[in-house]
């Protein structure tokens, strides 16, 4: 170790997953995040993420520096795609003295982030009165996209649609009971969509073609779309985004040139730059939806997501002496 070089006297902290789960809830979560996307946006503190390609998959690094915000870091995805693994894992350092604050397992934080950034764009979206609600699809995400949301809306009932019939006939049965909302399977998406005013979309076909359509969408429907965050994946019809008056973005640059269901609509013949705002914009005040036309939020994903909630969840550690203290750490140096 050199004359200008240290250890940080607070050891950096590692959160597992067991720890993630047991620190986190969904209340916490939206408001952490209806708060952090409240304050100025500044291009510069979340720079796009960045994907390196290996030989079996991928690597990609999500950075972001959050106004405001005591840490900075990145989640780092890690995809070994001829295997069909995954890992996550997201780095926080002190924004004053650069040290490693902890090292947290990005696996439920994903899907935790997600979901509760739309249901804090929600609050600014749907009606102040009860409504009936369609969900696409009945995995992880499907099921976290309903929770989140009935957080902030006041869910009359939920139509539920994917593929396999025991899988949607579970969800309904299993997100009835927790939530306490009459949850019905439905056999087509069609079905769960028509007449909705909520649809939460958390699946993609596996041909990649959409899986709503404009024609489905009541006049003044809401649509969450999660489901596409890369140019090859689809998720929405492109026509949807034609009759959106307004389109939310969570990451407004990628969510316009990284996402299929937008590079669709464009070569469609689309403009959705014209009706696309920030979510910074929405949340802020900046920006609010139109009285009358279809509203959707569109979601890439966002490394000031995960920093955000990450913060949220490492300061609750402290608090609870919750999560592992590393016997080793790496240098600070003096520059």
């Amino acid at each position: 170790m050199s004359e200008n070089a240290f250890r940080a006297d607070t050891p950096t902290l590692f959160l597992t997953d067991e720890d993630v789960a047991a620190l986190a809830d969904w209340d916490s979560a939206i408001a952490a995040l209806r708060t952090a996307y409240s304050r100025p946006d500044e291009s510069s503190s979340t720079p796009e993420r960045a994907v390196a390609v290996t030989a079996t998959g991928w690597q990609r690094v999500m950075p972001s520096a959050p106004p405001g915000a005591k840490y900075a870091g990145s989640k780092t995805i890690s995809a070994s795609l001829q295997n069909g693994l995954v890992s996550y894992l997201i780095t926080l350092f002190d924004q004053h003295d650069s040290r490693l604050v902890a090292l947290v397992d990005g696996n439920r934080i994903t899907g935790l982030r997600t979901a509760a950034t739309a249901a804090a764009a929600l609050t600014a979206l749907l009606p102040h009165r009860p409504v009936v609600a369609a969900v696409i699809g009945s995995g992880f995400e499907a099921r976290a996209q309903l929770r989140s949301a009935s957080r902030v809306a006041d869910i009359a009932e939920v139509r539920v649609s994917s593929p396999t019939q025991a899988n949607r006939e579970r969800f309904a049965a299993e997100l009835s009971e927790e939530l306490g909302i009459p949850v019905a399977a439905a056999t087509e998406p069609e079905a769960a969509v028509r007449g909705a005013e909520l649809v939460l979309c958390a699946a993609r076909s596996r041909d990649e073609s959409p899986t709503v359509r404009a024609e489905w969408l009541a006049d003044d429907a809401t649509v969450v779309s999660v489901g596409s965050t890369t140019p090859s994946q689809r998720e929405l019809d492109p026509a949807i985004i034609g009759r959106a008056s307004i389109v939310v973005a969570d990451a407004l640059a990628e969510v316009l040139h990284d996402s299929g269901d937008m590079i669709a609509a464009r070569d469609a013949g689309l403009d959705p730059d014209a009706v696309t705002v920030p979510l910074h914009d929405l949340l802020a005040g900046r920006a609010t939806r139109p009285e009358r036309g279809i509203a959707v939020y569109k979601s890439t994903g966002s490394g000031f997501q995960d920093i955000v909630l990450a913060e949220l969840l490492v300061d609750r550690a402290i608090e609870q002496g919750r999560g592992a203290a590393l016997p080793v750490g790496i240098l600070t140096i003096r520059k």
